[in-house]
This record gives C-alpha cells, sequence and structure tokens, in this order.
C-alpha cells in the first residue's frame, strides 16, 4: 500500500513502477486522476480530504482513519483502542477547546507515545517543524527518561499521547516543564488521533504567533518531485 495526496511523488510512482506485476499494489490519494494511477493496480480516491496547504494535516489524518476504520470493520481494533466514532467526537472537543498561552509560547516541545501512538508523537514533531519552524522532538514514552529527559525544563512541555507511563507526570514536574497529557479544559482525556488534531492545532498557531505562513512554509512544496 502506497500513500501519497498529490499522487505525484516520485518515490512512490518508482516504487509503484518496479512493483508492477509482481504484487498487487493499492494506492491512497487526494488525486486520483493523479499519474499514480497508471501505477499502482487500485487506487482509493480521498478527494474530499485534499487541501490546499503545503502542509498535510487532514489527508494525513484521514489515511490513518481510514485505515483505522477497517482494522474496527475486521473485529481486530486493539482492546485499548477506541472505535472511530468516538475518535471524531473527540475530535469535535480538541477543535473547540482553547490551546493554553504556556504551550504557544513554549521554547520546546518533546511528544512522546507508546505503540502506535508512538507514530503520532512523531508526526505532531513533524508538523511543528514544517509550520511553525519549532524546536520539536519525539520518542517512544519509556526512552524518554533515558536520556531525552534533559531536555526538559521550565518554559518547555512534554506532550504525551496516550496513556502516561507510570511516574512520567512526577518525572517531568521535577523538570520544571509542562506536562500535557489530557484535554486543556480536564475533561479527560482524547483519544490520541483526536489528540494529533490539536496538536497540528497547536504547530499553525505557533507560526502565527512569529509571523509565519504554517500553510506555506519554506523550503516545502506540495509534491516532492525530482
Amino acid at each position: 500500500m502506497a500513500i501519497t495526496r498529490s499522487g505525484t511523488t516520485t518515490e512512490v510512482l518508482d516504487l509503484l513502477g518496479r512493483l508492477r506485476g509482481t504484487v498487487a499494489t493499492t494506492t491512497l490519494t487526494a488525486v486520483p486522476a493523479a499519474p499514480v494511477a497508471q501505477t499502482a493496480d487500485s487506487v482509493v480516491g480521498l478527494e474530499f480530504a485534499d487541501e490546499e496547504s503545503v502542509v498535510q494535516t487532514r489527508f494525513a489524518t484521514t489515511a490513518l482513519g481510514l485505515l483505522r476504520a477497517h482494522l474496527e470493520a475486521e473485529g481486530a481494533l486493539p482492546e485499548n483502542v477506541r472505535t472511530l466514532a468516538k475518535a471524531a467526537d473527540d475530535t469535535a472537543r480538541a477543535l473547540a477547546e482553547p490551546l493554553p498561552a504556556r504551550l504557544i509560547a513554549a521554547e520546546q516541545v518533546t511528544f512522546l507515545g507508546t505503540g502506535w501512538t508512538y507514530g503520532l508523537a512523531q508526526e505532531a514533531a513533524l508538523k511543528m517543524r514544517e509550520a511553525a519552524i519549532a524546536w520539536t522532538e519525539a520518542y517512544p514514552a519509556m526512552e524518554y527518561r533515558h536520556g531525552p529527559v534533559s531536555i526538559t525544563g521550565p518554559g518547555r512541555a512534554v506532550w504525551m499521547f496516550g496513556t502516561l507511563p507510570d511516574g512520567l507526570t512526577e518525572e517531568v514536574a521535577r523538570t520544571g516543564g509542562t506536562l500535557v497529557a489530557d484535554s486543556p479544559e480536564g475533561a479527560g482525556p482524547l483519544d490520541p488521533m483526536a489528540d494529533l488534531v490539536r496538536a497540528q492545532r497547536l504547530a499553525v498557531a505557533v507560526a502565527e504567533s512569529h509571523g509565519l505562513d504554517p500553510d506555506r512554509p519554506r523550503h516545502l512544496s506540495r509534491s516532492v518531485v525530482l
């Protein structure tokens, strides 16, 4: 399976071309009429998830939601993962709740996750770097105390996707850093995917606070065409 929003990414097209006739391939794309349609065996069009911004938020989150929906339909969703409907409800909350000013002003943010939410942590850090040119890092939560904790301090933040490991709250508190591990309004933890939307909002807010255009970051284009 290949995922390409534009359907024009050179590396994806090259790979699909080499695989053609040897293994079945499927592509998720926001532009089904793009060149990728000529190289993949089947195409799943997500036109409604296309976006004008160079930075991917809607399409990337939609692709993850689609894969998650298939797991749910097949009864393969892990017990500790909520239904997609619940994630959608939480996303409405994530969009409505204000972002704490201390996060927008933070000098540095470290994103953490466990299992599948480590991927969300990496995505959140990437969005902050792309849109806001911010200093962000991402680690597996259990790795944090083995070195990356040294980054954290006053004016910096740690953002956890999913359940906090035992003792991490106290560890972050000792550094003087800010811990983000649930809804800012104290309404309980968000679904990790909904929490990613909140992190995407933070990237936009930080960019705008520095006079940057989060939709058109420097050095980036909508598609990597070599």
